[in-house]
């Protein structure tokens, strides 16, 4: 080497290392939804395929026998989710039918109540009372109760301005009602009407709305009680079951499989 050359750093050379392999299961990881018979089947035009995708990921199958058993159990799954979708869908209809036939549901909630023919009740309202909706509509129901029987006893006592008196002690809402009559000109606005009005539709009114309140409970557990009837949802259980038998079986299968290959 000539003594003015300067040397020349040489980096070493490097062989080529292959890429980490796939594997086995990288090339065929999409092949059940996109190429498998069932996947092609189970998941409906108006269902999440993506969703069934997660459902392939978790085993890893091997090959085509152990392939075709991960889409079974993916679509066992999917059809089970399938099942509590209809059974919620059973159970809403029952209650839609329930609600709307108080006639039937609320003299069976209190068969040995008198008056509570359910005429006139809004069992949706009644389902969805919190407890302490309920306890407030008790009291303003004992208090609509107590002051009307208040303003009869002063009717029956008689006596100047009675009329006034018994009027003034009903609740706005009793009164409001009173008057309705009044303009309406089926009651007279004097003692005789208002004590007639008070015995032939308030004072059973309140009593209805009192028992009705007491009821409540009874009410709402018939009412869902109608809503999920066994016989409504009796298919749909046996399916279910049906569908716990074959994932145990498919899951056994593939256990056992991959057992025997090593895996």
């Amino acid at each position: 080497m000539n003594q003015n050359e300067q040397p020349v750093d040489v980096a070493p050379t490097i062989p080529d290392c292959p890429a980490p392999s796939p594997g086995p299961y990288a090339a065929v990881r999409y092949n059940a939804l996109k190429h498998g018979i069932l996947a092609r089947l189970v998941v409906l035009p108006h269902e999440d395929a993506d969703t069934f995708r997660d459902l392939l990921e978790e085993h890893q199958p091997a090959g085509m026998t152990e392939r075709h058993l991960v889409e079974e159990l993916a679509a066992i799954i999917w059809r089970k989710r399938r099942v509590l979708m209809a059974e919620g869908a059973r159970i809403n209809e029952g209650l839609h039918s329930a609600v709307n036939n108080a006639k039937q549901i609320v003299p069976t909630a209190a068969p040995f109540q008198r008056g509570l023919s359910g005429e006139t009740t809004d069992i949706t309202d009644l389902v969805t009372l919190t407890t302490e909706d309920l306890t407030e509509m008790q009291l303003e129901a004992d208090l609509d109760l107590a002051r009307t029987r208040k303003a009869s006893r002063i009717l029956r006592k008689g006596g100047a301005r009675a009329y006034d008196k018994a009027r003034r002690a009903l609740t706005p809402e009793s009164r409001d009602w009173w008057d309705g009559y009044v303009q309406e000109e089926e009651y007279p606005a004097n003692a005789e009407g208002l004590e007639q009005f008070i015995r032939e539709r308030l004072d059973p009114a309140c009593w209805r709305q009192v028992q009705e309140v007491r009821y409540t409970p009874a009410i709402k557990a018939q009412t869902l009680g109608e809503g999920i009837s066994a016989n409504r949802l009796e298919k749909l259980n046996r399916y279910e079951s049906h569908l716990d038998r074959k994932f145990e079986r498919t899951l056994a299968m593939l256990l056992k499989l991959k057992d025997l290959r090593g895996t």
